[in-house]
């Protein structure tokens, strides 16, 4: 009989304010919080930011003396800074087990099944591994399922006296500990469900999994009664060790302040494409075309509004940003209108393929493989690892760029600038 599966569930504490904590000691039991795009609203807060009552998703401006009162360092949203501390976290997670699934930006499962120690000490060491290897805090969720794998980190995070460790088959009794989790709180319930739950009476994850089961499948389709049968310890959902191929690529941002010139306009859709060209190229794919959307601020009573977005074909699957450019302006000629005060654009890369089997044109000629177009880009993304992201751009992304989304509390590239790496002095 094979031994029972065993997964881990591995979560970076508070990752955006830890991400910031690693390069300043002084912030170690100070609370820590980080805006959104244009430092608008608290996104992540440190363990002692919680503790002090700042609420998430609040505006900046209307937290400015709770920060001050509570000496809270705020930090505007890095994500260069944190996708590069997530790498170094998940490439050492990789060591612990060949199979391992990265969920999210700071959370991964990996498989524990048949490690021939205690997996409890196994985990401890992985986490300890983890904090002094990256300096990111992380808590453990041990089960026989995902979603209760997912339990077991929620509390693991909330009991100090775990030390950041909880095995759901190893505690005295499960039924209690399902009691403790509210219904929302179990992964794969919305609140869409959990407000339906509610209205039977369903307030806790042990309700849930103790339903009919013909009643969860009935009200919750097939997703729900997996959720439920994870809950009672059958596995529904595989471990995902090779990441699917995207279907898209993404790039959009709120400007600083309205944008009236299509001149900006131009700017803002060139460097947005210029950022999901680079992620295609980095994860070896082709787009096969590109949509761009413009959009008014919706939430000023008595201005104009004006959205839209259209899609263009290219007329050979590509990673040239420049191309991607020139089809994503003619784009953006199309949908712009004069006269609105614009609070936010975007592109999206569509119709991605493996880079090794694009498919071909009839009506166009083959494109070269390792032709002049693709060894430009790597020399420009060589160059930009190298040296800082924008060392070499395209001139379509404008110099000034005065619509740029405001960070004025951002701290450093740390791990992925030259001119930001950080100096350490011995006194």
């Amino acid at each position: 009989m094979p031994p029972r599966q065993i997964l881990a569930l591995v979560d970076c504490n508070s990752f955006y304010a830890s991400c910031e904590k690693v390069f300043v000691p002084s912030l170690a039991n100070r609370p820590v919080v980080v805006l959104s795009n244009n430092d608008g609203c608290v996104i992540a807060r440190s363990a002692e930011a919680k503790a002090a009552g700042i609420p998430m998703g609040k505006p900046a401006f209307e937290c400015r003396e709770l920060f001050r009162r509570h000496n809270a360092a705020v930090f505007s949203s890095n994500y260069t800074l944190y996708g590069d501390m997530s790498a170094r976290v998940m490439k050492t997670l990789a060591r612990f087990s060949p199979n391992l699934e990265i969920y999210s930006i700071d959370e991964a499962f990996l498989e524990l099944t048949g490690m021939p120690y205690d997996v409890v000490a196994y985990s401890r060491h992985i986490r300890e591994t983890v904090g002094r290897w990256t300096g990111i805090p992380v808590s453990i969720g041990l089960g026989p399922t995902k979603t209760l794998a997912k339990v077991a980190n929620k509390l693991a995070k909330k009991d100090a006296s775990l030390e950041g460790v909880l095995d759901f088959e190893a505690c005295a009794d499960p039924d209690a500990v399902l009691e403790r989790v509210p219904v929302e709180d179990v992964w794969g319930i919305g609140r869409r469900y959990a407000a339906m739950l509610e209205r039977l009476g369903v307030r806790n994850a042990r309700q849930f999994r103790d339903l009919p089961r013909d009643l969860v499948k009935k009200r919750m389709t097939i997703g729900g009664l997996h959720t439920q049968l994870e809950l009672r310890g059958i596995p529904c959902l595989d471990l995902e060790t090779i990441a699917p191929v995207k279907k898209s690529v993404a790039a959009s941002r709120s400007f600083s302040k309205p944008v009236l010139a299509i001149e900006d306009m131009r700017e803002a859709v060139a460097t947005y494409v210029t950022r999901a060209a680079e992620r295609m190229r980095a994860a070896r794919l082709l787009a096969n075309g590109v949509t761009v959307w413009v959009q008014t601020n919706t939430f000023i009573e008595g201005e104009p509004q004006y959205a839209n977005s259209a899609y263009a074909a290219l007329p050979v699957a590509t990673a040239h940003t420049a191309a991607i450019i020139r089809a994503a302006i003619r784009v953006l000629e199309r949908i712009f209108r004069k006269g609105y005060r614009y609070k936010k654009a975007g592109i999206m890369l569509s119709g991605l393929e493996r880079l090794k089997s694009r498919q071909l044109s009839l009506l166009e000629p083959a494109p070269e493989a390792g032709g002049r177009g693709e060894r430009l880009m790597r020399v420009l993304d060589a160059i930009n690892d190298r040296f800082g992201r924008d060392t070499l751009t395209f001139a379509a992304c404008g110099i000034e760029q005065d619509w740029r989304m405001k960070q004025a509390l951002r701290s450093p590239h740390y791990t992925t600038n030259w001119r930001d790496i950080l100096e350490v002095k011995a006194i």
